[in-house]
């Protein structure tokens, strides 16, 4: 059974990065004019980072929650028009238009979420009551111990679960310890719950704006969750810890020719034995909660659900590790088995063996094609004339440079094949990427934002492997101009990937 889609393309934006007034994108009125500027330019696909609250380097890889929602991304502009805050509550507010600054704008969204939370409490909305009461009891089985995580994290000045006093860290719910958190920290912890509960409606009625303009959205997963996050701190026996709830052992790639000391990313290993003993219903959890959201789900690593690099936590380079054994299609069956066909692109690029092929193959699902990584030889796979059809072709994606950075920067060997493959003279590189992308048979193809708008190095969203000056672009308060649109709207008709009525995106099945 294979998962097709129709042909169509789409953009890769993630909503932090959409222009307004409030130091960061959000889902208020630009996202929904953002979804009109896809729908007009005869996309089909809004593509997107994780969604959830950031943390380390505030990268959306690494959230405190694999289940709740980014307080950064609440809008403004429609909590006062639910009446949850008024105008003069937000304030006098100076950001840069150009870039995130992350530390002001958490402390003023949470300072935000605070006044919705009190607001609420003393009455003023009285006609959102039934809805609150509805979402809380709806994600009861994660929302109570999210907020009294973030409750605690934010007592304790942000310190890692890890290193709480014992009865915190171990969730002790014999004593009165915890009860006593969540009487002294009930405001903390309704202020955390309501700002879910904002975060989830302003989503759900973007989504469904975008729906009713024919346009899907484009989710993503990492395989991984942070060490210092909600799921680790409640579920401690799926994950490979130690006797004081540290991991014993990390996630990681090898060395490499990008990296002599591959990369040591510190994200604990599951234990795929508990986990397959409770019939994988984290992970059922997980999945189903994200398709609740998107459309299709970027299944970010998908080598790691056949083998993984683990990497003991002493270790301060990823060199000392060795591959171990993922759950393989038995998860990919008990998923399916949950939730129905499961509408996955396999992010399968890195250090890939034939046996994660595969698994992607034998699922039926659409693998991932970097155009930026295929002008080496004329054998390459990322090659168009060697596509599957049952793919996404990206120009780059968000750990890429721009493809005009990239150009500037590639060997003059690559630079020279990549002339004579487009027949192009380079002056124009985004734009030829672009074309070779929509004009290839690659079910679907994407380009970032910056590389419709034809930006440089400095524009890029992420540099793996660092930890800071990330994840802080925006696009300017112009957006998608008009020369970019025209050529959007040309391209997308000319090689047969217009958005219409009869061409909704749901996979074909075959």
């Amino acid at each position: 059974m294979s998962h097709r889609y129709p042909r169509s393309s789409g953009i890769l934006l993630h909503p932090t990065s959409l222009p307004g007034p409030f130091g960061i994108g959000d889902l208020g009125p630009t996202a929904h004019a953002w979804v009109v500027t896809l729908a007009k330019s005869h996309q089909t696909w809004w593509q997107m980072l994780p969604i959830g609250p950031t943390g380390y380097g505030d990268s959306p890889y690494q959230s405190f929650s694999t289940f709740a929602g980014n307080l950064n991304l609440i809008s403004p502009e429609l909590l006062v028009r639910d009446g949850l805050i008024r105008e003069h509550e937000i304030g006098n507010v100076s950001f840069p238009h150009d870039r995130v600054d992350y530390v002001p704008v958490e402390a003023f969204k949470l300072r935000l979420a605070r006044q919705a939370w009190e607001n609420y409490s003393k009455g003023r909305t009285p006609h959102l009551k039934d809805a609150y009461e509805a979402f809380v009891h709806d994600k009861r089985d994660w929302l109570g111990d999210y907020a009294l995580f973030m409750a605690l994290k934010e007592a304790r000045q942000g310190q890692p679960w890890y290193d709480w006093p014992t009865e915190f860290r171990r969730r002790d719910t014999s004593g009165d310890s915890l009860k006593f958190a969540n009487d002294e920290l009930a405001n903390e912890l309704g202020t955390y719950q309501f700002g879910q509960f904002l975060f989830f409606r302003q989503w759900h009625e973007l989504r469904e704006h975008a729906h009713a303009s024919g346009i899907r959205l484009i989710g993503d997963i990492p395989i991984f969750v942070s060490p210092d996050s909600a799921d680790v701190w409640s579920n401690p026996r799926l994950y490979l810890l130690d006797g004081n709830l540290r991991p014993r052992v990390v996630a990681g790639v090898p060395p490499d020719y990008f990296s002599r000391t591959g990369q040591l990313w510190g994200n604990p290993h599951y234990d795929w034995e508990a986990m397959r003993a409770t019939g994988y219903a984290w992970w059922k959890a997980r999945l189903k909660a994200t398709l609740e959201m998107v459309d299709v789900v970027r299944l970010d690593h998908f080598r790691g659900f056949l083998a993984a690099w683990q990497v003991g936590a002493e270790e301060t380079t990823a060199i000392n590790g060795k591959w171990v054994p993922g759950p393989g299609a038995d998860l990919f069956r008990e998923l399916r088995l949950a939730l129905g066909e499961l509408p996955l692109i396999a992010e399968d690029l890195g250090e890939i063996t034939p046996d994660v092929f595969a698994l992607r193959d034998e699922l039926g699902l659409p693998g991932m094609k970097i155009l930026q990584f295929a002008f080496d030889s004329p054998q390459n796979q990322f090659l168009p004339h060697l596509f599957p059809a049952n793919c996404v072709v990206y120009t780059g994606t968000h750990d890429n440079d721009t493809t005009h950075g990239w150009f500037a920067a590639a060997p003059e060997k690559e630079r020279d094949f990549c002339r004579r493959y487009t027949a192009r003279d380079g002056s124009d590189i985004s734009w030829d990427l672009i074309r070779l992308a929509w004009a290839s048979v690659a079910d679907l193809a994407i380009a970032p934002l910056q590389d419709v708008l034809d930006l440089g190095t400095e524009f890029r969203m992420n540099l793996p492997g660092t930890a800071t000056g990330n994840w802080h672009w925006r696009m300017p308060a112009t957006g998608l101009n008009d020369w970019a649109a025209s050529r959007l709207i040309e391209m997308t008709e000319v090689y047969g990937r217009k958005r219409v009525a009869e061409n909704q995106p749901s996979p074909i099945q075959s």
